[in-house]
Parts: structure tokens; C-alpha cells; sequence
């Protein structure tokens, strides 16, 4: 195929990473507990200093060997390359815009802030438990939710044995706070 029908990945693209994040909301900071920036600081480096440097190697090799249009490993080395790029940049620019906040300052208190967790019950009486997050951690299988989730703002600011209300698609629903915990200081 001519490269002239091929579109190319461009720096706009970058959020397209972020395709299952929620997008920060305008004005706000992107909120990220000191274990969440250390994973993403951590990733940026293992792609910076390892994965990148490895697939450069490959496609030099690849390079070296003649023509380039058919050679299967400079064409996914470099389609890898640029897949590592657009990642690098994407880490970058939220390690930028990160604000971390720490929840061991809140350890003891019974009141919801950024990092909590926080166990509730609704109307039926069924009973979850959740952590708030920032927007780069969340896992709703395992019971971490971002703080722009409905339910973490309805949750966030009340206290232990607080009734709120979350508007839901099914409707309005109340939901009581049982118990507020946060990660011990070290």
C-alpha cells in the first residue's frame, strides 16, 4: 500500500490512551495518591529506559538489513516505537498536571476526603465498599473509584452514620455511611 493513503499517529492523539479514563474535569487538578504517582512514574521509566531503547535496537537491525517495505520487523518496530512515544508523552503530561494529596492525613478521621475508604449502604440494604482515587488509579473491580465518580462525590465531605442522596439512572437513591478508614501513616 502507498504511504500516501496510510494515516500516521500525530501528537493529538496522545488522549486516545485515555480512551476508559474520565477526562479531568476543566479547572480541576489531577488528584493521585503517592503509590498512584509512583506507579505511573515508574512505568514512564521502565518505557524510557528499557522498552524504548530495546525496540530502537530491533529497528536498526531491521533497517540494516535492505528494504524496508516488506521487512516485518522494522514495520512493527516502528509501529511499536510510536505506540511507546505517544504512551511517553500521555505519562508525561499527567505526571504534570498530578497533585498528589496524601490520605494518611486523615487517618482517624471519620469524615470522607481524597483516599478514603469507605464502606455504605443503599435503599436495599446491600452493602459495598469503596476507595476514592485519583483518575489514573482507578480499578472498579476491585473497589478503587475516581473522585469524580457520582457516587464519590455524593460520598465525599460527609461523615460516619450520613445519609446522601445519589442521583442514579434508575432514579434518586440513599445511600448511609457505615465506616471511613484511611492507609496508616508509615
Amino acid at each position: 500500500m502507498n504511504k500516501a493513503f496510510v494515516k500516521e499517529s500525530s501528537d493529538d492523539d496522545d488522549d486516545e490512551l485515555a480512551g476508559a479514563l474520565p477526562q479531568i474535569p476543566a479547572g480541576a487538578k489531577n488528584y493521585i495518591t503517592p503509590a498512584g504517582y509512583q506507579r505511573i512514574r515508574a512505568e514512564l521509566l521502565q518505557l524510557i529506559d528499557v522498552d524504548r531503547p530495546e525496540v530502537v535496537k530491533v529497528v536498526h537491525w531491521a533497517a540494516s538489513n535492505g528494504d524496508r517495505s516488506e521487512n516485518g520487523d522494522y514495520i512493527y518496530g516502528k509501529r511499536r516505537l510510536r505506540e511507546i512515544d505517544r504512551r511517553i508523552r500521555f505519562l508525561t503530561k499527567r505526571m504534570d498536571l498530578a497533585e498528589v494529596v496524601d490520605p494518611t492525613v486523615h487517618h482517624g478521621s471519620d469524615q470522607v476526603f481524597f483516599g478514603a475508604t469507605v464502606r455504605y449502604a443503599n435503599t436495599a440494604g446491600e452493602e459495598h465498599t469503596v476507595t476514592i482515587v485519583g483518575i489514573d488509579e482507578l480499578d472498579p473491580l476491585h473497589g478503587k473509584i475516581s473522585w469524580i465518580a457520582p457516587v464519590a462525590r455524593a460520598l465525599t465531605k460527609t461523615h460516619v452514620g450520613d445519609l446522601v442522596t445519589l442521583q442514579t439512572p434508575a432514579g434518586l437513591e440513599e445511600l448511609e455511611v457505615l465506616d471511613v478508614t484511611y492507609p496508616a501513616k508509615d
